[in-house]
């Protein structure tokens, strides 16, 4: 396996990602019910959240607090949601990448996951 090394490997990861998410009984909901995304809009955001995120393109224009807490008014977020969300992201990079990079994102996945816990748990 190879290391995230550009864009397309973001997109390869955000859609692997967000194939198990919309299967997950956990979390899923927020994605096909709560919210009912349009998927031609919200994945290229995420591929451009996590290359900003893990090369620092400043490609992401927007406020993933903002939207974490206007969902938590829809449907209450709770700590098994986040881990839930940590466990496929960790499953989705350790089943197609390794190395710096698919560390990094490991780590700053769980450094967001945790400030948005918190935060909303402060509004709640």
């Amino acid at each position: 396996m190879k290391d995230i090394s550009s864009r397309k490997d973001i997109e390869t990861l955000v859609d692997r990602f967000y194939e198990k998410v919309l299967e997950d009984n956990v979390i899923g909901i927020y994605f096909t019910e709560i919210v009912k995304l349009d998927w031609n809009t919200h994945i290229p955001v995420m591929y451009d959240f996590w290359e900003s995120v893990l090369f620092n393109t400043h490609a992401y224009k927007g406020n993933p607090m903002h939207a974490h807490l206007a969902l938590n008014t829809k449907k209450a977020l709770e700590n098994k949601h986040f881990e839930r969300w940590l466990d496929l992201w960790q499953e989705t990079i350790v089943e197609n990448f390794t190395g710096e990079k698919a560390e990094d994102a490991l780590r700053k996945a769980s450094n967001i996951a945790g400030i948005m816990k918190v935060k909303i748990q402060q509004v709640s």
